[in-house]
């Protein structure tokens, strides 16, 4: 996916906010509306906007989101979307989205990679190349 560049922080999730939730037979259908700041090889801000569903025990079962990221990544300014994809806890791919890297980060391609520890705290790698 990358180049060879890698940068690691940790992130914050500042605001969850529901945006509508629909109740079928078997399962729930989420919207949700997520804000995060990140410290680290990344620093800023982002906006997160996820598709979720929960199967009848109420834990999510799967998760689609995209999420628009703006700050700076090893001393390079610009901005950059990430998709996410989920089933269950198993496995979550979340890659930057071709093309929509912008400023220093123009050409961005790259996979990023969530850990939330014991204790809630979220650390992450991005693994990344600069077309």
């Amino acid at each position: 996916m990358g180049s060879g560049s890698r940068a690691s922080g940790s992130f914050e999730v500042t605001a969850f906010e529901p945006v509508e939730t629909e109740e079928r037979e078997g399962a729930a259908f989420g919207r949700v509306r997520i804000a995060k700041t990140f410290t680290g090889g990344l620093s800023g801000a982002s906006e997160v906007r996820m598709l979720s569903v929960a199967g009848p025990s109420g834990s999510p079962a799967s998760y689609v989101a995209v999420e628009h990221v703006t700050g700076e990544l090893d001393g390079r300014k610009g901005s950059f979307v990430l998709q996410h994809a989920a089933w269950d806890t198993t496995g979550t791919s979340i890659r930057v989205v071709p093309g929509t890297g912008t400023g220093e980060l123009a050409g961005i391609t790259g996979e990023f990679h969530l850990t939330v520890d014991g204790s809630g705290t979220h650390t992450y790698v991005l693994e990344y190349g600069l077309g």
